[in-house]
């Protein structure tokens, strides 16, 4: 396992726009990590939110019980779910100096890093469009983030995460199980693709 932090509360912001899912995501990722015995939380920011303009959403993950219930402001991980978004706003704005940025996006990491100006921290890109698309049959890359994100940082065991996630998305679809194999497809194949440098 890859695990990047031994901080208390290892904190997750995701950057997005409306409709790409990250709200989702974020809940997924809470209660499949959770399902570790691991304290959880997973939230929006929300707001006037509208299909495609930006908005966040948060992950906290420890082995304690969490106390905090404000906005994250010092992640130890940055998911970018539109790379639109970088230079727009400062997307790795109080990022940690062992800190994680998983980019949706078909460049390289060191084009990512460029473009994020960041010395240190680990960069990660992965084509979580392009995957979703194949996969699910439309371009939402919430879950193949999750995929890279579990790969990048070593959180939780992938195949007990993907487990559990699985049986979320059961529970979500169950009167669509060709959603359900699409999502775990995509969420397998971003974790096998994911790059970094």
């Amino acid at each position: 396992m890859n695990q990047v932090t031994a901080k208390p509360v290892f904190e997750v912001r995701w950057h997005a726009r409306g409709g790409q899912g990250a709200k989702t995501a974020s809940v997924l990722l809470a209660e499949a990590v959770g399902s570790s015995g691991k304290y959880v939380q997973g939230f929006p920011e929300y707001g006037p939110e509208r299909m495609g303009a930006p908005m966040l959403a948060f992950n906290r993950i420890s082995d304690r019980p969490i106390r905090s219930h404000a906005t994250v402001t010092e992640p130890d991980a940055v998911l970018i779910l539109d790379p639109t978004l970088i230079g727009r706003t400062d997307v790795a704005q109080g990022l940690s100096p062992d800190g994680v940025v998983v980019v949706n996006t078909v460049e390289d990491p060191a084009e990512v890093r460029r473009k994020l100006r960041l010395d240190g921290r680990r960069v990660f890109t992965v084509d979580a469009d392009g995957i979703s698309q194949e996969s699910i049959g439309k371009a939402i890359p919430n879950t193949p983030m999750m995929g890279a994100f579990i790969k990048a940082t070593g959180l939780i065991d992938f195949d007990q995460f993907l487990e559990a996630t699985r049986e979320r998305l059961e529970e979500k679809f169950r009167s669509k199980p060709g959603a359900v194999e699409g999502n775990v497809r995509a969420i397998e194949r971003a974790h096998r693709e994911v790059r970094s440098e």
